[in-house]
C-alpha cells in the first residue's frame, strides 16, 4: 500500500500514513490534499485549499518574472582609422552599457581600400580588449564576416 508524509492543515507533521487515509483526513477538514515534494520518499502531501494554493503558486511565478533581468545586445559601431577623442567617447558608452549589465557587440566596418589593412582593425579591437580586460570578459574573439570585424564583450 502506497504511503505518504502527511503535513496537517496547520502545517504541522503528522507523520507517514497511507493515502487513503490521508484522504480521509482532508476530506473531514473539507480541504484538498496537494502532493508538495514527489520526488522525495516517501512523497510529502499537504491539507491545504486548492486554489488558495495555486493562487500562491502564481503569486510566486508573477513576483519571479519581475525580478528578472533581460540582458540586450548593445551595438557599438567603430572604423579602422577613429580618432581619439571618437574613441574616448565610444569607450564610455562601452563601458555604461556593460555597466547596466548589458551584453556589447563592436562591429568594425572596413570601407573600400580599408580592407587591405585588416591588421589595423585587428589592432584597435586589441586595443578595446586590453582597455576593458578587468570589467568584461570576452564572449566572442574578433572574426571577420564580409566587410566588417565583430566582437562581443559581456559583463564579468
Amino acid at each position: 500500500m502506497p504511503r505518504v508524509r502527511l503535513i496537517d492543515e496547520n502545517g504541522e507533521m503528522v507523520g507517514i500514513l497511507p493515502v487513503r487515509e490521508a484522504l480521509t483526513r482532508a476530506s473531514k477538514v473539507g480541504l484538498d490534499l496537494i502532493e508538495i515534494s514527489p520526488s522525495s520518499v516517501p512523497p510529502v502531501v499537504k491539507i491545504l485549499d486548492y486554489g488558495k494554493f495555486n493562487y500562491e503558486q502564481q503569486k510566486k511565478r508573477n513576483e519571479a518574472r519581475k525580478k528578472r533581468k533581460i540582458i540586450e545586445i548593445k551595438e557599438v559601431k567603430v572604423r579602422p582609422n577613429i580618432g581619439e577623442n571618437d574613441y574616448q567617447v565610444k569607450m564610455r558608452a562601452i563601458k555604461s552599457f556593460i555597466g547596466e549589465g548589458n551584453k556589447v557587440k563592436i562591429t568594425l566596418r572596413f570601407r573600400g581600400r580599408e580592407m587591405a589593412h585588416q591588421e589595423l582593425g585587428s589592432k584597435l579591437l586589441d586595443r578595446i580588449r586590453n582597455d576593458l580586460e578587468n570589467q568584461v570578459k570576452i564572449e566572442q574573439m574578433p572574426r571577420c564576416e564580409n566587410r566588417q570585424m565583430i566582437m562581443v564583450l559581456a559583463p564579468s
